[in-house]
């Protein structure tokens, strides 16, 4: 049998240990990255959530003018109309109660949606957790 004949490789250069203060310097370039991208998250999230809440606005805004230019318009034709079977303001009545329910389901729509929105950075709280316990971590 042949023997193997190869020595073994050297041992690679031990790595010195970092200074604590290179350790504090890095930790701290680290946390500084860490924040700004949690900023970038943050205002990325908000701003998602007030353009929703622009487009329930919105809505709130047309549901207002629908239910107003309704009011305007279609009262006086159908009041006239009406006028011709039944008394003026029975007319009158009927007619806006009509209007007036179309323009509440409108307004109680965006109303719902504008409630139903969460404007709490939810995801960057997360990752702040998260980077707390990393932080806590590497202190150590």
């Amino acid at each position: 049998m042949r023997e193997n004949t190869q020595s073994p490789a050297p041992p690679s250069p031990a790595r010195p240990e970092a200074s604590l203060g290179e350790l504090f310097s890095n930790l701290s370039r680290e946390m500084t990255a860490l924040v700004r991208q949690e900023m970038a998250l943050a205002t990325t999230e908000v701003g998602r959530n007030a353009r929703e809440a622009s487009r329930s606005v919105g809505i709130l805004a047309m549901g207002g003018l629908v239910a107003y230019g309704g009011f305007l318009a279609i009262i006086a034709a159908v009041i006239m109309l009406l006028a011709h079977v039944i008394e003026w303001w029975l007319a009158a009545f009927l007619v806006g109660l009509i209007v007036a329910g179309i323009g509440y389901f409108l307004v109680r729509r965006a109303l719902t949606a504008l409630q139903q929105l969460d404007f709490a950075p939810r995801q960057t709280v997360a990752t702040l957790k998260e980077d707390l316990a990393w932080a806590k971590d590497q202190t150590t």
